[in-house]
């Protein structure tokens, strides 16, 4: 009988693992978001599990970059919105982007880009965080919450069932 190391050799192996585990993961998030009403469900979640299952070796895979990037992301974008004003503006996505949120967004961008590289703890996906919260398409405390939570519980249930499988993370060395 096959193991799980030999489901996921192969483009077809591969691609199944990855798909089917990012549709648990996603799934678990979005129906968790229903129940309590807040947005367990956002985009830089998607680039997060593809990560965690399409390239587990890679440094930006790691469950350590994940959680620090989008903490970071969070941090900076939060930070950002609140320092231009834009809190109680319009999203740049319902109201149209403005120059405050221009310069917000690509600065939160920059801040999260460099942190992460100072750490040495890439997680590309990051980037999609800090802009969705400096551009004030989510922005509230609570929403804010409710991201920190869903990053958590994906990079636990992404990991944990990775572990579980028998897939390990890259080595936490930092080169």
């Amino acid at each position: 009988m096959p193991g799980i190391a030999d489901l996921r050799s192969g483009r077809w192996g591969s691609g199944v693992y990855a798909g089917v585990l990012s549709l648990v993961v996603l799934a678990a998030c979005g129906a968790l978001g229903l129940m309590l009403h807040q947005p367990w469900l956002f985009p830089s979640l998607g680039p997060t599990v593809m990560l965690f299952f399409e390239s587990p070796e890679q440094p930006a895979s790691r469950p350590a970059n994940a959680l620090v990037g989008h903490g970071v992301g969070l941090v900076a974008g939060a930070a950002l919105l609140y320092a231009f004003g834009l809190q109680s503006m319009p999203s740049a996505a319902a109201g149209g982007l403005t120059p405050g949120h221009l310069v917000a967004g690509a600065l939160s961008v920059a801040l999260t880009t460099l942190v992460l590289t100072w750490l040495q703890m890439p997680h590309p996906p990051a980037g999609a965080t800090t802009l969705i919260v400096s551009l004030g398409i989510l922005h509230e405390p609570t929403a804010l919450l409710a991201m920190a939570a869903a990053i958590i519980l994906t990079t636990v249930l992404g990991w944990g069932l990775n572990y579980l499988l028998g897939v390990r993370p890259a080595s936490a060395e930092k080169g």
